[in-house]
């Protein structure tokens, strides 16, 4: 089978064995089309992953082979998400399910950009659902980063109409406030590229640009009684972004980090402190929040539509390059049919 594998920062197209079952429980899929995620572009770029890595995760599949306790049978078209948290640890006790040794482990094999995928039965159980026929192979791709969304919003832990301020309107960012919309917030976005504004707006946010850090503290203050917003979440990997949070948060307000930055500093510890500010993290999905998160989508309380733009197998570097350069918003990678 044919899988784009990662060398040092080179993607390469290779042949490896088909998986098989091998007499495991779980299914064999033919993968029809898979996301490029922003993790993928982070270990691309850097070198992170082992040589021979196949990369993606964002996977739309149809069930080849099954051995299963589930309902799910061959034929099925499915979407999955790639972790699963063992539930009985300390952190998933605690509620960090993302730091779970067992949630880190698992993975599906060898990887989303491969003509073939196993997924366990822990993943057919957990993460996995039937997409209903309404739904396109583009559409419902955003199942994995909208849960990842809705998994920081409920981190958040917000009062219905709460004041939000999404900094980076790319993909992310307008998955981001659509989820906190479907919550009841009041949604602000922001970012420097106004294609990007103005989906925004289509989609009910409340857009503006970023660029001017007064003219978006002023806007912001001004469209919240003079308090600042409730809580911002960062979507956005800048390092400018940062500033801007502590300039638009309110006092005693949240700043949620959703993005690395390149430079990789942090807050002001006498602005956390005097101001009594909640600065947070959030990482990846529990199963809870990708159902929520197949939910929205197959409600169409989230519009994913003119998100994503299809390349094949074959052009996957040029995907990655155009993701990189901000061609485009997200690549999803067409592998099979």
């Amino acid at each position: 089978m044919r899988v784009a594998q990662l060398f040092g920062n080179q993607i390469e197209l290779r042949d490896i064995d088909k998986v098989s079952l091998e007499g495991r429980k779980g299914a064999i899929v033919k993968v029809l089309g898979c996301g490029l995620c922003g993790s993928d572009i982070v270990k691309f770029r850097h070198g992170l992953a082992e040589d021979g890595t196949v990369l993606g995760h964002e996977i739309v599949a149809i069930i080849e082979d099954i051995n299963s306790s589930t309902e799910f049978k061959k034929g099925d078209r499915v979407v999955c998400s790639h972790h699963i948290p063992c539930f009985e640890c300390h952190y998933c006790k605690g509620g960090s399910y993302s730091m779970c040794q067992h949630f880190k482990k698992t993975n599906i094999i060898p990887g989303g950009f491969s003509e073939y995928v196993y997924l366990s039965e822990e993943h057919l159980q957990n993460v996995a659902h039937k997409v209903p026929d309404v739904m396109t192979d583009e559409e419902i791709s955003f199942y994995e980063p909208l849960g990842c969304c809705i998994r920081a919003v409920e981190r958040a832990n917000l009062k219905k109409g709460d004041n939000v301020l999404v900094i980076g309107l790319g993909s992310i960012g307008l998955l981001m406030g659509q989820a906190l919309k479907a919550y009841g917030m009041n949604v602000y976005g922001c970012d420097l590229m106004q294609d990007r504004i103005d989906l925004a707006i289509s989609r009910g946010i409340i857009g503006f640009n970023s660029l001017d850090v007064e003219k978006s503290h002023d806007f912001i203050y001004n469209n919240t009684n003079k308090i600042g917003a409730d809580c911002i979440f960062m979507t956005s990997g800048a390092d400018a972004a940062i500033p801007l949070a502590l300039k638009t948060v309110r006092n005693g307000g949240k700043i949620l980090v959703f993005s690395s930055t390149p430079k990789d500093f942090g807050y002001a510890n006498n602005e956390v402190y005097y101001r009594e500010l909640t600065i947070m993290g959030s990482y990846s999905p529990r199963p809870q929040d990708l159902a929520k998160s197949f939910e929205l989508l197959t409600t169409r309380q989230v519009n994913v539509e003119h998100l994503s733009t299809d390349y094949e197998l074959n052009d996957i570097v040029k995907a990655f390059d155009d993701t990189i350069t901000n061609k485009i918003l997200k690549a999803y990678i067409k592998i099979g049919e």
